[in-house]
């Protein structure tokens, strides 16, 4: 974050503090502190830091709310809906466009506003399903992708050779919605062809993970195309 918000050239920035570091007066002659901890740590990083009433304290969890900065008079929170492989990417992504969630201090709006991005006000009460969608989005998308990675080497293929699929199925969901976006046997009620895809992945070095990830997205995929129906598409 410190590094996209240097390269606006509207933001000076201190040398940030480590794990070991002491941070009681870290908040003392800045206008802003951002706590960039994993979230379990951000409760108590705040605490730990003697409140200045002038300084805004912002955190990038998109799971917490505001209560983790309760000690702290001006606090707000700052949540990219992008993902930040490294420092470098990040910072290119994080002033390209995208859009934050954001609540508390007016000071995270005008980060935003700087960065070029696109503010998402969402209650500390919806937190927690705001972020599940953002991981769902993010890593569990990733994490099906390696899934596609390791089914095509089974059959002696690269991940590359399925790029245009994964772009334009993700085009297609964007641009037209899930429901209408959504082709293949699980949407037609193909479980012959379903069955053949079971069999093959039964076969392979790590079955029982591969078929019951495999279920899921068929279990997925039926609840689109028939949205009334509560189903399990697993078959046996």
């Amino acid at each position: 974050m410190s590094m996209a918000l240097v390269g606006t050239g509207r933001f000076e920035a201190r040398e940030p503090l480590g794990r070991q570091d002491p941070v009681a007066e870290a908040a003392r002659g800045v206008d802003l502190l951002v706590i960039a901890t994993p979230d379990a740590e951000i409760a108590a990083v705040s605490a730990a830091v003697r409140p200045q009433p002038s300084t805004a304290v912002i955190h990038l969890s998109g799971s917490l709310g505001l209560d983790v900065l309760a000690t702290h008079q001006r606090r707000g929170s700052l949540h990219p809906l992008a993902p930040l492989p490294d420092p470098v990417v990040g910072a290119e992504r994080l002033a390209s466009g995208i859009t934050f969630a954001v609540s508390g201090d007016p000071i995270v709006g005008h980060l935003v506003d700087v960065l070029g991005g696109r503010a998402l006000s969402v209650a500390d009460g919806k937190r927690a399903n705001y972020h599940a969608a953002a991981c769902i989005a993010a890593n569990h998308l990733v994490a099906l992708i390696g899934q596609v990675e390791r089914v095509a080497a089974s059959a002696g293929l690269p991940l590359g050779v399925f790029a245009g699929m994964l772009r334009g199925a993700t085009d297609d969901a964007l641009a037209v919605g899930p429901a209408a976006a959504l082709t293949g046997p699980a949407s037609r009620g193909d479980w012959a062809t379903l069955e053949r895809h079971r069999r093959a992945l039964a076969s392979l070095e790590d079955p029982t993970s591969e078929v019951a990830a495999y279920d899921a997205m068929v279990d997925l995929a039926r609840r689109l195309a028939t949205p009334s129906v509560g189903c399990k598409a697993a078959v046996s």
